[in-house]
């Protein structure tokens, strides 16, 4: 079936543009379609809010720690918008608002501290390491999470002391202006400022000369611009950019017992997750009944509006994205793949794919070999465990990856020879505030969350200073 066009709202440069509803596919609201050139005023404003902002880390602390109160007050308003921009099942957004507020008081927590370095070579000279903000940053956010990566970049920006302006995707514009405004209620004016609008806005942005950091989550293409912009001015970039992980089923492997775990480690958030499992590798002799179990909760799983009671799982958040989930799926299906489940779009308004499990894939569809990010999941027969290993890895990707099975020593040399930033073992995309996140290979540069996402928006500032009078 070929993807409807959306009806859209006509675009006059420098007022607003439409937002649609995932689920039906229509516009339901405007957002201000800001300029390239307005950045120039907000960028001004954000620098000079930063030279007090960054000088009170107590105040600061008291701040975000109001914002996070905020934003849990807030949270029968941003949850039923975010779903209605996204399409996530309404649990789903509430549980986003909730990480958006745990993150906020994490790093609220977190200060950097001075670290007294002796000279080595007995020179009667002690230095001392300290920290300093960087100034105005920028964010740049994708739609799949709009509120959760945008707090997973303020928060630490803002408890390190620097100010920064915030741009969403033009698909989910309109929670993040809501989240951006309550967060401001506790915020000295122009700490934080959320941006709107539609390319070339993100490009102005990241290449823009008065921004320090640019902290940018989306596809390697945009990425890659992102960067080439940054080098402009030698700004620093970290750039979170997608996944393609593999999860790797063994032997010994409880089939009925991890079922639920790895099918919603696929599908949860209509499998628009960077860290979703989106290739399964399972033993030659257990790949029926993999496919069958996987098949059977497919089949079962209410797909629906995500503010309809009972809905579970979402649509496709957008026309391009849903095209390209179908391209995938109609394009492995003519090379031969069997769909145990789905393997179509579904006959309704909005931007609605069946979930899909597909076999007999093969290894180089890209289905398999490019990030879907969709409700499809290709499930792969191996013969060893070298050859499933090899197959894991064999990607530009190198986000996460996980391995299932009931020998824990056996799994957890397995997922050793990952080539991944984070491995789980009989579970995925499980995360705490408080560790890094990181990708290798294609999936990006740099590291976010925790400690490590502190000291990221921070700089070393070294004093040098004689020991004794």
């Amino acid at each position: 079936m070929a993807t409807r066009r959306p009806r859209r709202a006509p675009r006059t440069p420098g007022e607003h543009f439409a937002v649609l509803d995932p689920a039906t596919g229509e516009d339901f609201a405007q957002a201000p379609d800001q300029q390239p050139e307005e950045l120039d005023a907000v960028v001004a404003r954000a620098r000079e809010a930063w030279r007090s902002w960054r000088a009170d880390p107590v105040a600061r602390t008291t701040a975000l720690l109001a914002a996070a109160d905020a934003v849990t007050a807030a949270g029968a308003d941003l949850a039923p918008l975010l779903t209605r921009e996204q399409g996530k099942p309404l649990a789903e957004a509430e549980a986003e608002i909730a990480r958006t507020a745990a993150r906020l008081r994490y790093f609220a927590a977190l200060a950097p501290e001075p670290q007294p370095r002796p000279l080595d070579d007995g020179r009667p000279v002690r230095s001392e390491v300290r920290w300093r903000s960087l100034g105005p940053v920028a964010a740049i956010v994708p739609w799949n999470f709009p509120l959760q990566l945008a707090s997973a970049k303020f928060a630490p920006a803002l408890a390190a002391g620097n100010t920064m302006v915030l741009k969403p995707s033009p698909h989910t514009p309109l929670a993040t202006r809501l989240l951006g405004s309550v967060v401001a209620t506790a915020l000295p004016e122009d700490v934080l400022t959320v941006v709107t609008g539609q390319e070339p806005l993100g490009a102005r942005l990241a290449s823009h000369p008065g921004i320090r950091q640019v902290t940018f989550t989306g596809s390697v293409p945009t990425g890659r611009a992102v960067a080439v912009g940054t080098a402009a001015s030698l700004t620093r970039a970290t750039l979170e950019l997608g996944g393609n992980d593999a999860a790797v089923l063994l032997e010994d492997v409880d089939v009925e017992r991890i079922a639920d775990r790895l099918f919603w480690a696929a599908f949860r958030n209509c499998g628009q997750v960077c860290m979703a499992v989106k290739r399964v590798y399972v033993p030659a002799r257990l790949h029926c009944d993999v496919v069958e179990a996987l098949a059977e909760r497919a089949k079962a799983v209410v797909v629906g509006a995500g503010l309809d009671p009972g809905t579970q799982l979402g649509p496709v958040n957008n026309a391009p994205q849903l095209a390209r989930v179908e391209h995938y799926t109609a394009r492995a299906l003519a090379d031969g793949a069997r769909a145990a489940a789905g393997g179509h779009r579904l006959d309704r308004p909005g931007y609605f794919h069946a979930p899909t499990i597909l076999t007999d894939v093969p290894p180089d569809s890209p289905v398999v070999t490019q990030e879907q990010f969709g409700p499809v999941l290709p499930v792969l027969p191996y013969g060893n465990l070298d050859e499933a290993v090899a197959a894991a890895n064999d990607t530009g990707f190198g986000l996460g990856g996980s391995v299932w099975g009931t020998d824990l020593d056996l799994a957890g040399a397995v997922a050793e020879r990952l080539e991944c930033g984070t491995a789980w073992i009989n579970h995925h995309a499980e995360l705490s505030l408080a560790q890094p996140f990181a990708g290798t290979k294609d999936s990006g540069v740099g590291v976010a969350g925790g400690p490590w996402g502190l000291y990221g928006n921070l700089r070393p500032f070294v004093v040098h200073r004689p020991e004794g009078p």
